[in-house]
């Protein structure tokens, strides 16, 4: 497909949404994805067990954003999946977020209403109006003892920086509960697609208008495409430019080695996901696959991820310094005509499932509302 009008870089959220967005309306599009496969990190497959597993780490979808909710819904059967996490805190399992039960456990208390927990966490944390940091974030929110215990050593596996080290965003947007509510998200919608994530894109990307072009480098093939409308690029900002600029940094991301193993029995622990926030092991948490949409198979797999700074780029480290570099790389992307960022990596920002959908979708909408010019000459 040579004759093209939009190009997009990744078939990962972003670029899924934005192909069907742009083919609904009659354009020819071209996705170029360097994987051998579509669906970014949420590609999940049947394995050796004949069990569902996701490739990069277990996706969890939920929305309060309605609009997302129909979209998704067009192209996939969703079941109802109320997430829940368990973390290993002193040789005991307790519930994150934390809430009254996490409390109880940790410190033999004996609290029974939202009164009484919210007693506890006055008497606990270290008020801060204006958390310059994540360490305050915490502090803020839950005290020194149970920054210890849950949050301090598992941000250093996750990120290897302290919370001290991070932008407050990163942790003050952990939830902690008042009552008994084990559910790791609140969100009015929550569910999983019925078949994986993996068919919810070919779904979304069954169009004829659309192309996918797999296990392709985009920087190698860019001077074969010149003749489109507009360009869409969901992969880390700095790559685009590296070319180009080459006294730019390079931003940080945080990549995930994942470890699995095929396990003889019924199930390998009593939840879906157990977090290790401790430094007995280096692993940040294991997933056990099976709990999953209740499959049943012989055997089960659990996957160990172990987060690290070389490999695939999967979160942004939002701290000061990156936030400079980055601000530095959106100057450059600002000067380009017909070529937007989007998506996590793109645009140096977490998102959550919904907010990438919503992120597209959005996008989609006000380009075709503001009504840009048609023609774009190669970048």
């Amino acid at each position: 497909m040579k004759n093209i009008d939009i190009l997009i870089i990744g078939a990962g959220i972003s670029g899924a949404v934005l192909a069907e967005r742009y083919a609904s309306i009659g354009k020819k599009v071209l996705i170029i994805e360097k994987r051998n496969h579509i669906a970014g990190n949420c590609y999940d497959y049947v394995d050796e067990n004949k069990i569902l597993v996701s490739k990069y780490g277990a996706h969890l979808f939920h929305t309060n954003e309605e609009s997302v909710w129909e979209y998704v819904n067009q192209f996939s059967d969703w079941y109802f999946w109320e997430h829940k996490v368990i973390a290993r805190v002193d040789d005991k399992m307790v519930p994150i977020p934390v809430n009254i039960t996490t409390v109880n456990e940790l410190f033999n208390t004996n609290i029974s209403t939202e009164d009484q927990m919210k007693n506890w966490l006055e008497e606990n944390r270290t008020p801060l109006e204006k958390p310059a940091n994540g360490e305050e974030a915490v502090l803020n929110r839950v005290g020194p003892i149970l920054y210890e215990k849950m949050f301090k050593h598992y941000t250093k596996k996750q990120w290897d920086k302290y919370p001290a080290e991070l932008d407050a965003s990163v942790l003050d947007r952990i939830p902690v509960r008042t009552n008994y509510d084990d559910r790791y998200f609140s969100d009015i919608h929550q569910a999983l697609p019925k078949g994986g994530y993996t068919q919810l894109f070919e779904n979304i990307l069954d169009n004829p208008n659309i192309e996918v072009l797999l296990e392709t480098d985009y920087f190698d093939v860019k001077d074969e495409y010149a003749n489109y409308e507009k360009l869409f690029y969901t992969g880390p900002v700095d790559r685009f430019f590296e070319f180009k600029h080459s006294l730019l940094e390079k931003l940080e991301y945080r990549s995930i080695n994942f470890v699995s193993e095929t396990v003889d029995g019924e199930f390998y622990q009593e939840n879906s996901v157990v977090n290790y926030p401790g430094t007995e092991v280096d692993f940040t948490r294991i997933i056990e696959y099976k709990h999953f949409g209740n499959q049943i198979s012989e055997k089960t797999t659990v996957v160990k991820e172990f987060t690290v700074d070389e490999g695939e780029p999967y979160y942004p480290v939002p701290n000061p310094r990156n936030q400079e570099i980055y601000a530095r790389y959106k100057t450059e992307a600002d000067k380009l005509i017909d070529v937007h960022f989007v998506g996590r990596l793109a645009n140096y920002k977490y998102f959550n499932m919904d907010q990438a959908f919503k992120n597209a979708l959005d996008l989609f909408d006000l380009l075709e509302k503001e009504n840009e010019p048609l023609f774009k000459t190669a970048v």
